[in-house]
């Protein structure tokens, strides 16, 4: 094997570990936040009726979740729910804004 193979070989094993490296941090650096996503735009869990991802019905549905940058999940800035109440995303679901 020659010497260029042999170091282009080497140089994808790096490129390639270097890149699963950077996927997990990146995983890492976003966590689920529940209520946040608009109608269809969810990336996953939106409860009875739905199967996954874009399956949520209305905005802000409580029992669906979208990832968000670690740590902003429950400082996001929502409009008013249609009584007034404020709301937030959360950690965990939620019991509001689900489809009739």
């Amino acid at each position: 094997m020659s010497n260029t193979v042999k170091t282009l070989a080497v140089a994808s094993a790096v490129a390639a570990a270097l890149s699963a490296q950077a996927t997990v941090a990146n995983a890492q650096a976003k966590e689920k936040c529940y209520g946040v996503a608009l109608a269809g735009q969810n990336d996953c869990a939106a409860g009875p009726g739905t199967t996954c991802a874009g399956t949520s019905k209305v905005d802000y549905q409580g029992n669906s979740w979208t990832l968000v940058e670690a740590g902003t999940c429950e400082e996001m800035e929502l409009p008013a729910a249609a009584d007034g109440s404020a709301r937030k995303g959360s950690l965990a679901p939620l019991e509001r804004d689900l489809p009739a």
